[in-house]
């Protein structure tokens, strides 16, 4: 049995180890590292029928609550032969990467049990094209769009517009960072240079899209071929600096839910794009298992289609999954084998989280700084903090990513829920952090 000092998210008596391996039988293996992973982590912790979480290759704070394994995520014959080895009954996929190689497909192969879509239903994110011929095909709203190849196509046709600004993507997987809103022509051709003649990104294609207008909010849903349970909506800041100012990042913090997004605009966005897109997908001989992600906009049109992600999202996991209140391992479980999960039930409560990021993210960015202060931001039995990017050292938490923690308070509404998480913020001290402490300014009327 592995047990760990308490450092900041069990609420253990002082100076008291933490089990990692409980009485119930269940083994489970997350695949990932990040700060999505350590909120999938944490939600299966509570599953009474959880006995035993490995993560690969997890990072300091998923060490709390599971046993690392140094396998990286996109090493699917090493995480197979591990599964297979250690008898685990349940594994669940965090990144997109691994998803797009197929690991599902591996593990299905072998007759395991594995949480995510196979790929070729991950081509809905790893192919923005791929997902915008779906779209188009079987009618769901959306910007319109043209998707290029060659350079010089590309910039005549954005000069053709006559307009700014204008939504340059590049077609495959860029880590949350491949798309860029151009505000000018400089800006249009700086971009379709690096990613159609430097291939910045990896050679491929760019879709530019129309620049649509209003909050964005972010729907995750769970489906199960043409079945689709959706889960409590988000929104996330995706620039680097407060204001919405900077290039776009992977997300720089989120809050659930969103009170600019109507019961009825989410029913709309349910039975309109997300129930149509699964059908559609079942429809094109890709069924959809697994978590689709859509990141939607409130236009004045209505509700329109931004982006598809083929897993949870990241921050926006970090503030649904705490509202959960259904048994996670049972979900899982159920949309793995194509299943009904059954009611999802989720509590009342809301949820704000601010990212810590390491100074000069999304840029080069330096790593190895101590983080002090977790213990005491964590008192607060309304605060969890997940660790993004964090690696240890002798006892000691170090800064080892772009994106490094996600701070999350909840409360009984979104002002309770922000204080708190700032509050908790102010006392975590590191040399080379820093966040955004905008997040939810806006809905709040800052």
């Amino acid at each position: 049995m592995v047990g760990v000092i308490y450092t900041g998210l069990q609420k253990a008596p002082e100076g008291k180890t933490v089990s990692l391996e409980k009485m119930a039988e269940a083994r489970v293996l997350v695949v990932g590292g990040g700060g999505r992973e350590h909120a999938i982590v944490d939600a299966l912790y509570r599953s009474p029928q959880v006995g035993k979480i490995f993560c690969a290759p997890g990072n300091a704070g998923i060490a709390q609550q599971a046993e690392c394994v140094p396998i990286k995520d996109n090493d699917i014959d090493a995480l197979l032969t591990f599964a297979k080895q250690y008898s685990i009954d349940l594994t669940v996929v965090g990144p997109e990467v691994p998803l797009s190689m197929g690991i599902v497909d591996a593990f299905t192969e072998e007759g395991l049990d594995i949480f995510g879509p196979s790929g070729e239903a991950a081509l809905i994110e790893a192919s923005k094209d791929f997902a915008k011929e779906l779209m188009a095909k079987y009618g769901v709203p959306t910007a319109s769009y043209r998707t290029f190849t060659d350079y010089g196509d590309a910039l005549s046709y954005v000069k053709g517009q006559g307009s700014f600004p204008v939504v340059l993507k590049y077609d495959g997987l860029a880590a949350g960072k491949g798309v860029v809103i151009a505000e000018n022509l400089e800006e249009a051709d700086a971009t379709l240079k690096d990613m159609l003649v430097e291939d910045a990104f990896g050679e491929g294609k760019v879709v530019i899209e129309e620049f649509l207008t209003g909050p964005e909010f972010s729907l995750m849903c769970f489906v199960a071929g043409d079945k689709v349970y959706p889960m409590e909506i988000a929104q996330d800041h995706k620039r680097a600096y407060e204001g919405d100012k900077g290039p776009n990042t992977g997300g720089m913090g989120a809050y659930s839910p969103v009170p600019l997004i109507t019961d009825e605009d989410k029913e709309f966005a349910v039975h309109e794009i997300m129930e149509k897109v699964a059908a559609g997908m079942v429809s094109e001989g890709r069924p959809f298992y697994g978590v689709l992600y859509g990141g939607l906009m409130k236009t004045p049109a209505g509700v329109k289609v931004i982006e598809f992600n083929c897993r949870f999202g990241d921050p926006e996991t970090e503030v649904v999954l705490p509202r959960l209140r259904s048994d996670i391992y049972d979900i899982f479980k159920a949309i793995a084998r194509g299943e009904d999960p059954g009611e999802i039930l989720w509590d009342g409560e809301q949820t704000l989280g601010f990212v810590l990021a390491s100074k000069g993210y999304p840029g080069h960015y330096a790593k190895g700084f101590e983080i002090t202060g977790l213990k005491e931001a964590a008192e607060d039995p309304d605060i969890i903090i997940y660790h993004m990017g964090t690696a240890s050292k002798d006892e000691k938490i170090l800064t080892g990513g772009g994106r490094v923690l996600m701070v999350v308070g909840k409360g009984g509404n979104l002002q309770e829920a922000r204080d708190k998480a700032s509050e908790a913020v102010g006392k975590i001290t590191c040399g080379n952090l820093f966040h955004r402490s905008d997040i939810g300014w806006r809905v709040l009327g800052k």
